[in-house]
């Protein structure tokens, strides 16, 4: 029996007045041992006997049809057990929860790198060989490859607020400026990999996949079966960060072989056919205007933006999503167009939206500061909203003034000198700050909690990417059954478990920890019954129940095994209050005056998550992400061959993330002490994507602060911020 539970109003603060010490703390992960020697099995690592290799055959057209595939140009490789293609094949990843297979082209190509066919052999060498060697026949035809001209455009309705010509047209101090970021590429360490093997009629895949419980229905959906014969297992990923949503090319085809060949497949993609098959964040073209009157407070915002996919694909790219709600305004309007083209398609990467949409917003605040004489904290401050202003919903919690207001006492704000008066050498030094907003929300997601003498066990088809699931649902069950960790084993990413949201949009903790949290406190109500006690009465800490002047060893209320599972949904709260978490950034450049070259000194990001569940955990994800910014403000580009649309730049080598040497010592997150009563349960949010929201956006107001250089094309090369110092 599942024990179902909306959200449908405050739940009491339970974890506040528990005893074990393990909610909120920086426990060391569980799995962290089984990492770092080598003993984690991740996708590719596990090999069944007899295992066969396949290297998928990508097309080198961008627009067509296959014509022929030319089996017999490689008969003569040793080893090679086959090719594979057909109408199972799939042209890219799913979207996000799609719970569907992707787009199935039956032999048609829609961009230049897509998966066409699967050579499988007795080794990886021979199969990489008849990838390379294979000869394919196309049809080819025209295909448009730039978004900026591109012929076919849809456009959404607006959302819009308010007497826009009134706001704009009686206004103090306007800006009116655009902004433009290239793509982006996931670059997850861990590169996509599948090991299929058949069963009889039922097929076990061995992935690397953020969402367990919609890959099920999307692998079963592209090979035509039913779900209930497919199991997924994927206990380690080695990195997602949305790359990873949808079922994809690695997995569908290894299936596909395993069941023609009647033996195991595995699957790996190059790092190339990472960048070239999976979906990548789309480049984006914004236009902001803002607007305040004669005391700074903000008449009108605008928001508008253009971004690209592919025909067929639904997702686009939440550009304006925190403009819509960060700072309030008399009139507001959010509009988008999304250009068609033949590129690789484009879907969710780290913070889909915020990581480009809140480092023009945050820009375009900073430089409406200037243009009002305003200090750019106090044009924030007299700003941020108090409720939704698109919705009218209230904030469940919102402390984003908090978090500007003392992030800046504790970056030295107050105490910077002028712009563009501060130089070491040649080197000229600036500072910046920016906000940070991130929609939050919980999510269906199930769990199952199982208590006996020896300890408790907790089973979720939820994943752990790297963000710590392991950890922080050990706590939640240690700490809510008073158990130490040691005692708590966490079983996770089996699509035999109970469904949880999986690994995405930060919601992960706060859903699959609600379930086993709700899981946990019904095996609670059943303790406190034989102890003799009420609920509320009673304490659980290190193998002790006490309650009602009585003590007893935990084990004596167990009788073989307690069984409890959860499912948790939003309810009428989501309705009623917006969630969110909050942040500030600041950070410190410096710039030099000759070669244009930026290296970021400090940086400080303080956040409202809500409950902290893994302090460890959570500033992991907050510097992963104020990382992330820097990488996208200062590096990271897609290239696109203006010929074919093919990326480029399409590896490790050339596709330039932040590494060790561009990010500075000086790196300090920290979290304000919040309760969300309306998110779930737990009171908590989501951090995953928080730290990149707006973070690119303090170290480029720093350039400018520093060098007078206003980088509105990211990313902020050399070459670019010494033409914009030029400029000045």
């Amino acid at each position: 029996m599942t024990f179902e539970f909306k959200m449908d109003e405050p739940q009491a603060r339970l974890l506040d007045s528990t005893r074990q010490g393990l909610i909120g703390t920086a426990m060391p992960r569980p799995d962290g041992l089984a990492k770092v020697t080598g003993t984690a099995d991740y996708a590719a690592d596990h090999l069944p006997e007899g295992c066969a290799h396949g290297v998928l055959v990508r097309a080198t057209v961008t627009r067509g049809r296959v014509t022929s595939i030319d089996e017999k140009s490689i008969a003569g490789i040793p080893g090679l057990l086959g090719v594979f293609h057909g109408p199972h094949f799939v042209r890219n990843p799913a979207q996000g929860t799609a719970g569907e297979s992707p787009i199935r082209p039956d032999g048609e190509v829609h961009y230049h790198g897509q998966p066409i066919a699967l050579v499988v052999a007795e080794t990886f060498e021979a199969a990489r060989d008849g990838a390379l060697r294979l000869a394919v026949g196309y049809e080819s035809e025209p295909a448009e490859v730039d978004p900026d001209t591109a012929s076919e455009v849809e456009r959404d309705d607006p959302q819009t607020r308010g007497d826009w010509d009134d706001a704009w047209n009686r206004a103090a101090a306007r800006v009116d400026v655009t902004f433009r970021t290239p793509g982006h590429a996931a670059a997850a360490m861990e590169p996509h990999a599948a090991v299929a093997e058949w069963q009889g009629e039922n097929l076990l895949l061995r992935g690397s996949l953020q969402m367990v419980a919609f890959n099920r229905y999307e692998l079963a959906d592209a090979l035509d079966v039913a779900p209930e014969r497919v199991r997924i297992l994927s206990p380690y990923v080695g990195g997602g960060f949305g790359s990873k949503l949808g079922i994809g090319a690695e997995a569908v085809s290894a299936a596909i072989a395993a069941r023609e060949l009647d033996c195991p497949v595995r699957v790996v993609m190059a790092r190339q056919t990472v960048f070239d098959a999976v979906l990548r964040r789309t480049e984006t073209h914004q236009h902001l205007r803002l607007a305040t009157d004669g005391d700074g407070k903000l008449l009108a915002l605008a928001h508008h933006d253009r971004v690209s996919n592919l025909p067929g694909e639904a997702f686009s790219e939440p550009v304006s999503s925190a403009s819509q709600f960060t700072y309030d305004a008399l009139a507001m309007h959010f509009a988008q167009e999304v250009a068609r083209h033949h590129r690789t398609p484009s879907g969710s990467v780290r913070a889909p939206g915020e990581a480009v949409g809140m480092v023009a917003l945050e820009v375009a605040m900073d430089m409406l500061a200037k243009e009002a004489g305003i200090d750019p904290l106090d044009l924030r401050l007299r700003n941020v909203s108090t409720s939704h202003p698109m919705t009218g919903q209230a904030f469940g919690e919102q402390r984003l003034a908090d978090c500007l207001t003392e992030g800046a006492r504790r970056f030295g704000w107050a105490d910077r000198p002028a712009p563009g008066t501060r130089a070491e050498g040649d080197w000229l030094i600036g500072t910046g700050m920016a906000a940070a907003a991130r929609p939050n929300g919980l999510q269906d997601s199930a769990a199952r909690v199982r208590l006996t003498a020896q300890g408790a066990v907790v089973e979720t088809d939820m994943t752990d990417i790297g963000t710590g699931t392991y950890a922080i649902l050990t706590q939640i069950a240690g700490e809510m059954l008073g158990l130490p960790a040691e005692q708590v084993e966490v079983r996770l990413a089996d699509s035999d478990y109970p469904q949880a949201s999986g690994s995405g949009g930060s919601f992960g903790a706060s859903s699959a920890g609600s379930a086993v949290y709700i899981a946990a406190r019904a095996i609670r109500e059943t303790l406190a019954g034989r102890l003799g006690c009420a609920p509320d009465d009673l304490a659980l800490q290190d193998g002790i129940a006490r309650g009602g002047n009585v003590e007893r060893p935990l084990a004596e209320l167990i009788d073989g095994e307690l069984v409890e599972t959860a499912k948790v949904g939003p309810g009428k709260t989501a309705e009623t209050h917006a969630s969110s978490g909050f942040g500030a950034h600041f950070a410190e450049v410096a710039v030099h005056r000759w070669t244009g070259e930026v290296r970021v000194r400090r940086m400080l990001g303080l956040f409202d998550i809500g409950r902290v569940l893994n302090e460890r955990t959570a500033r992991g994800q907050a510097l992963g992400g104020m990382v992330w910014g820097l990488g996208g403000a200062l590096t990271e580009m897609l290239e696109h061959d203006p010929r074919t649309g093919h990326i480029a730049n399409r590896d490790l080598a050339n596709y330039h993330v932040a590494a060790h040497a561009d990010v500075p010592s000086d790196m300090q997150v920290d979290f304000l002490p919040v309760r969300d009563d309306h998110a779930n349960p737990m009171q908590s949010k989501g951090v995953g994507e928080l730290g990149i929201s707006g973070s690119g956006a303090a170290i480029l107001n720093a350039i400018y602060d520093a060098s007078g250089a206003r980088v509105l094309e990211l990313p902020a090369t050399p070459d670019k911020v010494i033409a914009a110092m030029e400029r000045a």
